[in-house]
């Protein structure tokens, strides 16, 4: 005969899954599109279409969304957006928001 402990409820099995975050970047009047582009094939790992369709978004609704990733993830691609902004006296700012 089975004990309580030997039943295991499919829910006592879930897992909690790290909260997920946005990464966007955010237009403004100076950062060149081509910086945009070269910034999401880089940080961002995206190819030269998917890079020039978010820079549009951008560049028409105010924002884009580059990618979902964990906290540390998103917070580094943020630091690194602003990082790379920096050196390239660029005003480019990344913003990451709970998925």
């Amino acid at each position: 005969m089975a004990t309580q402990h030997e039943h295991s409820t499919r829910s006592d099995l879930m897992v909690e899954h790290p909260k997920q975050y946005n990464v966007f970047l955010l237009n403004d009047d100076y950062t060149s599109m081509d910086f945009v582009v070269e910034i999401l094939m880089k940080i961002f790992r995206r190819n030269v279409q998917d890079a020039y369709a978010i820079m549009m978004e951008v560049h028409q609704k105010g924002r884009g969304l580059c990618g979902v990733y964990p906290y540390e993830i998103a917070e580094t691609k943020v630091h690194q957006v602003r990082m790379a902004a920096r050196e390239n006296k660029f005003p480019l700012k990344a913003q990451m928001e709970e998925a």
